[in-house]
C-alpha cells in the first residue's frame, strides 16, 4: 500500500488524500448498510401451514434478501412459529447456521408439500444441509419439533402456498 510520502507532486499528494478519503467513506457506508442487516426478520408475510393435527404459522421469506437472512439473529422462536423459504424453481437446497442463534430442525419440501428429508441444525454452525433431491420450499422450526410431530420424509404438508401452484 502507498503512503503520501511516496508522491512527489503536490497534486498526487492531493489526489492521493481524496481518494482515500472517498475509499474510507465507501468503506463506513458500506458498514452502515451491513449493520442494518444484522437484525432478525420479524415482519414478513405469514402462512398457515398444516402438519398432521398441527398448524404452524409461518414466516415467508421469497425476496433473496429474506432468503438470505432467513431465522439469522433471532434469540427465541414460538414453539408453533417457524419460518418457510420459497424458491423460484423446485432445486437442490443446503441450508447453514451462520449467524443463527437458535437450534433449527428443517424440511426440504417438494412442489406440492411432501417432505422430501428433515435434518437437525446446530446455532452458529457452517455444516451445509442438504435436500437429498430438488426441492421448492424449506421449513425451519426449533429443533426437534419433526421429530416430536412424528412426521418423516414422504408426508404431506398443505397450506395455501402449496395450492397456489400451477
Amino acid at each position: 500500500m502507498q503512503s503520501i510520502a511516496d508522491f512527489q507532486s503536490p497534486l498526487m499528494k492531493q489526489l492521493f488524500v481524496c481518494s482515500t478519503l472517498v475509499f474510507q467513506l465507501l468503506f463506513v457506508s458500506a458498514g452502515a448498510q451491513n449493520a442494518i442487516a444484522l437484525e432478525p426478520q420479524l415482519n414478513l408475510p405469514r402462512t398457515t401451514i398444516q402438519a398432521g393435527m398441527r398448524r404452524i404459522d409461518a414466516q415467508v421469506a421469497a425476496q433473496p434478501k429474506e432468503l438470505a437472512i432467513g431465522l439469522m439473529f433471532r434469540k427465541s422462536m414460538p414453539a408453533h412459529e417457524g419460518m418457510i423459504f420459497v424458491f423460484p424453481e423446485p432445486a437442490r437446497q443446503c441450508f447453514w447456521m451462520r449467524n443463527t442463534l437458535i437450534p433449527l430442525s428443517v424440511a426440504f419440501l417438494s412442489e406440492d408439500g411432501h417432505i422430501i428429508n428433515t435434518a437437525e441444525m446446530h446455532a452458529l454452525s457452517d455444516t451445509p444441509h442438504c435436500s437429498s433431491q430438488p426441492a421448492k420450499y424449506v421449513l425451519e422450526m426449533n429443533k426437534g419439533w419433526f421429530k416430536k410431530a412424528g412426521l418423516k420424509a414422504g408426508d404431506l404438508l398443505s397450506s395455501p402456498l402449496f395450492q397456489a401452484q400451477p
